[in-house]
């Protein structure tokens, strides 16, 4: 997959430049809700049911100043990804143990045709893994810079 292909699974409507929340638990409902504000969700309960679930067998937290919650649900009808920037960071017990900035919710069916969820996962890890990236996306604050970085 292609680092211009991960923009089509992005949305304007669930771009958060300033997180309101303040703690995990927090963030994951924000950024659910961003998908059910955008009619991206059909039931946002079992979708936060979901992302709790897959936090409690281990952090999403990367390291590096990185969340990725991610999970299959059957409210989501296509595999598509939030972004949501904090300034202070938040807490998520990351494997780095440092305070997460950028928070990447990536939600997917159970079952889908084409069968991008992994790759799509995979590809988002490999371009936060370079730290020039990374670096840039603490400054972005409209969409259009944030899919130009993307596809830069």
């Amino acid at each position: 997959m292609e680092k211009v292909e991960l923009v089509s699974y992005f949305n304007e409507s669930l771009f958060i430049p300033a997180l309101r929340a303040k703690t995990k638990d927090g963030v994951l409902e924000e950024l659910v809700d961003c998908f059910v504000e955008a009619k991206f969700l059909r039931n946002p309960a079992i979708a936060l049911e979901m992302v709790h679930r897959r936090e409690q067998l281990g952090s999403t937290g990367i390291g590096h100043g990185i969340a990725i919650p991610h999970g299959r649900t059957t409210a989501a009808p296509e595999v598509m990804i939030a972004f949501g920037l904090s300034k202070n960071g938040i807490d998520w017990q990351a494997m780095d143990n440092k305070p997460v900035h950028l928070v990447f919710m990536v939600l997917a069916p159970p079952q889908e045709l084409n069968n991008r969820y992994l790759p799509v996962l995979g590809r988002l890890v490999e371009v936060l893994s370079e730290p020039h990236h990374r670096e840039k996306f603490h400054s972005v604050t409209t969409y259009s810079d944030f899919i130009n970085l993307l596809k830069s």
